[in-house]
């Protein structure tokens, strides 16, 4: 009975006309408490890719080059600003009439709090004259409701859509060093399901790395003390030996280091490729590689990253508590999920898309797998351009409403939003939204009735 309900609420979320400024419904099955929270987040100033750009440290975003904050309605915000490399800063929320003291000195730092009154995305960036233009400004996105259980169960490993770096400034070849790690951790599969993950970075899927085409690209891959397992990385857009994996294989506490030369502009998977490689991948060892082409991609205002996996549990989808990987179902391709970055519903109650209206969008999205071929469509909008197989060398086909992507393979689509509300997120083989493979885009602004309303022509 649970899951013909189910099948009937995904059903009418996929042909519900979208209503603007519409927010994703709670998960099923989650109970909210009444009572709002706090959310603390602490970010450094620093240097990233030639920008002066803000740092997540701790948590979720530790790491992430200005995070998108993610909090609830009615939560009290905290954010701690340490300054990083000794330049003036400060931190800024206009729409929440907040603002922290300027940090003046390397290791100074100071705190804001506000509280969360309204929903919707709103920005935060630095003050001091040009450092808003040079790269200090982020997003701060409040949902609806009081924050859920989820990570009652275990930590979030989902990747954040809006969490890439942008686009790269031309010139000549650079050396590019990427760090990764692969933590084996326990991580929030679903509202009430943890799973036994093995990651890059400790998230799903792995950075985004961007880079340019003729770039050397170092890579250090660091084994933590605590895994169980060899791991490796195999780059689709590195020519060599395993695409780096004959040079990564790497036991618990140990580190190995590939460098490759990126010749071909592309956006190309990267994955574990340790033996048995497909189980690796199953549990979240996947990412994308970008190589720009000469003079860049053309400009959007909005990126994202989304990659679509498999999870392969010896317990049933639905079932409550602690999953671990079964090898028979992977072998027999019998998943229990389908997920965007990493868990069920993760782009949907998590970490929805957002946009407004006039906006021009681009999804570079991925399959890990490792088994099943994604038919990536967004329902009511139709791609303007795509960059079929992930190539930047061949010209984009244009006006596409649907999109195959095989494992192991990428894309990137583009279209422009003309009309405010809700649009889904899908693999178009539909039974497959039932087993978490959901994902919303949110716009706000006008409705714009001239391209949809609701009755008669006139």
């Amino acid at each position: 009975m649970h899951r013909i309900l189910f099948a009937l609420a995904v059903a009418l979320l996929l042909i519900a006309p979208p209503a603007a400024a519409q927010e994703p419904p709670a998960a099923p099955g989650v109970a909210h408490s009444t009572a709002p929270r706090a959310a603390s987040f602490t970010l450094r100033t620093g240097i990233s890719q030639g920008r002066m750009v803000f740092i997540g440290s701790g948590g979720d975003i530790d790491g992430v080059v200005n995070p998108t904050l993610m909090v609830h309605e009615g939560e009290t915000v905290q954010i701690t600003l340490i300054n990083g490399e000794g330049a003036e800063h400060d931190i800024v929320l206009d729409d929440f009439a907040a603002r922290s003291n300027r940090v003046v000195a390397k290791a100074a730092s100071s705190t804001l709090a506000f509280s969360a009154s309204k929903v919707g995305e709103f920005i935060y960036y630095c003050s001091v004259p040009g450092h808003r233009a040079a790269g200090m400004e982020g997003r701060i996105q409040v949902m609806p409701g009081v924050r859920s259980d989820m990570q009652a169960m275990a930590p979030e490993i989902i990747r954040d859509p809006a969490d890439l770096p942008g686009p790269l400034e031309p010139g000549p070849p650079r050396l590019v060093k990427v760090d990764l790690s692969t933590p084996e951790l326990i991580g929030a599969l679903d509202t009430k399901a943890s799973y036994q993950y093995w990651t890059f970075n400790g998230r799903v899927p792995g950075p985004f790395i961007r880079v340019r085409v003729g770039d050397m690209v170092e890579v250090k891959l660091s084994n933590p003390e605590d895994s169980v397992m060899i791991h490796s990385v195999d780059f689709h857009g590195a020519t060599g030996p395993g695409g780096g994996a004959h040079f990564t294989q790497t036991d618990p506490g140990d580190a190995k280091t590939v460098s490759f030369r990126a010749l071909v502009p592309g956006i190309y998977v990267y994955h574990c490729a340790t033996p048995s490689v497909a189980n690796h991948i199953a549990n979240g060892m996947y990412g994308l590689l970008l190589v720009e082409p000469e003079g860049g991609l053309p400009r959007v205002d909005r990126e994202f990253y989304v990659m679509q996996g498999e999870i392969y549990s010896v317990q049933a989808s639905g079932t409550q508590g602690p999953h671990e990987f079964d090898y028979e179902k992977m072998m027999a391709e019998q998943p229990e999920y389908f997920v965007f970055n990493g868990a069920v519903e993760a782009l949907a109650q998590r970490h929805p898309l957002r946009a407004r209206v006039g906006e021009t969008v681009r999804i570079y999205f991925g399959v890990g797998g490792p088994n099943f071929t994604s038919s990536f469509h967004v329902i009511g909008e139709i791609f303007d351009a795509v960059y079929q197989g992930g190539s930047l060398i061949s010209p984009p086909i244009l006006g596409v409403q649907t999109v195959t992507v095989a494992p192991g393979g990428a894309v990137a689509v583009d279209f422009k939003i003309d009309r405010a509300g809700q649009y889904v997120l899908v693999h178009h083989a539909l039974s497959r939204a039932e087993r978490g493979l959901l994902g919303y885009l949110i716009v706000d602004g006008p409705e714009n009735d001239a391209i949809m309303h609701q009755g008669p022509a006139e």
